[in-house]
């Protein structure tokens, strides 16, 4: 079984890679190694959809500002025989708030936001009381309004690109990776739980939550262990008036979803591990006082369900790692380590990854300080303020 390309993971991540390689290469053999296609623990299904703009580095806004667009267009681009692929895409804004103490690192990113072209507005709390009359702003130094972003449906998504590549001629392999072979400085064979070995010119690790897995199987670590963060769909009886996407500086974020509201308080001090368990006790003691504290009407809030989920999170510095070289592998791409941002950011990283690996160079978007590069250094490059 010899592919050009071999992908490992086909979550949204290892789809739009698979996608992005096949558009531009209509001749490459393209393989993606999905161990469950009902994604049932997967974790774009998970994901809470939100797509916006407002990062403070330069790539990290690049991404948005292309893949963005890309989902307000992705029914007609992923419709397949003239049935266009749906994804529920909600341009109703986000929304960004800090303290007096954070609004020099928010203008910060506003401007450079604004650099990039971004539709941004600056409110301040008497601003933002005019918007929305029901939030709490007493403790507020500023926010930025990003009316073009929002969310959509991350299944939706997933299936899009899963099908479009399906429809391109790229396979799926339902199995499981369960060996990596290498010599010297590169990689030769992925061994598979139903005995095959999978032959590739090229592997790419976007295993999400599970990358590390993967690296451990070619004998090195990378800092991407899984954190567990929970989804919560929450009512109240109170009206408000329509909210964009908010993110408050306690990591409070959450939208509204139907007759409610979906969001939680992701925490970095969550212990790393493959753990789904539901924590009962966390919306009463973390989310509802920080949702009450910003709105009153969600004092009398009612959690209805949650659902938990990983992110492959990027302990070093919280982006993703982009590219080969890790462990001096040349043809050993790595995709993963989004730290929450996969989602919003698939297409821009599938374009660029594809680019990387049929053209030896990003052109559309300039990613080189997201490679391996940077471990080595010892160089982090982090997010600014709430990420």
């Amino acid at each position: 079984m010899k592919y050009d390309v071999a992908i490992i993971g086909g979550g949204a991540i290892g789809s739009a890679a698979a996608y992005f390689l096949k558009l531009m290469a209509p001749a490459s053999d393209v393989i993606v190694i999905e161990r469950d296609p009902t994604y049932a623990i997967a974790s774009t299904p998970r994901a809470s959809g939100g797509v916006r703009r407002l990062f403070a580095l330069s790539e990290n806004i690049q991404l948005s500002n292309f893949s963005i667009p890309f989902f307000e267009s992705f029914p007609k681009t992923m419709a397949i025989e003239g049935v266009d692929a749906e994804i529920g895409f909600k341009k109703n804004g986000y929304l960004f708030i800090v303290p007096l103490s954070a609004t020099g690192m928010l203008r910060q990113n506003y401007d450079a936001q604004r650099d990039q072209g971004c539709n941004v507005v600056w409110l301040t709390p008497d601003g933002l009381k005019e918007k929305f009359p029901s939030m709490n702003v007493s403790d507020l130094g500023a926010g930025v309004h990003s009316p073009d972003d929002g969310w959509l449906d991350p299944h939706s998504v997933l299936m899009g690109f899963r099908k479009k590549s399906q429809s391109l001629g790229v396979k799926y392999l339902a199995d499981d990776v369960v060996g990596m072979d290498r010599a010297a400085h590169a990689v030769t064979h992925a061994r598979v739980a139903s005995g095959a070995q999978i032959e590739a010119d090229q592997f790419i690790n976007c295993a999400g939550a599970w990358a590390k897995e993967i690296c451990k199987q070619l004998g090195f670590d990378v800092p991407i262990p899984p954190l567990r963060r929970f989804e919560h769909y929450f009512e109240t009886q109170e009206p408000i008036e329509p909210l964009p996407y908010l993110k408050d500086p306690e990591r409070l974020a959450f939208r509204p979803e139907g007759a409610g509201y979906s969001g939680g308080v992701p925490t970095l001090a969550e212990p790393r591990g493959y753990n789904f368990e539901v924590d009962y006790d966390y919306f009463e003691s973390v989310v509802w006082p920080a949702l009450a504290h910003r709105f009153p009407q969600f004092e009398r809030t009612k959690c209805r369900s949650t659902l938990p989920g990983l992110y492959d999170q990027n302990d070093f510095d919280g982006n993703v790692i982009i590219g080969p070289g890790a462990d001096g592998l040349g043809n050993f791409h790595m995709l993963a380590g989004f730290s929450g941002h996969g989602l919003m950011h698939a297409p821009g990283c599938g374009l660029a990854i594809s680019e990387l690996i049929l053209k030896g160079r990003y052109e559309t978007l300039d990613l080189t300080r997201f490679g391996w590069q940077r471990l080595i250094d010892d160089a982090p490059l982090p997010e600014r303020g709430i990420i």
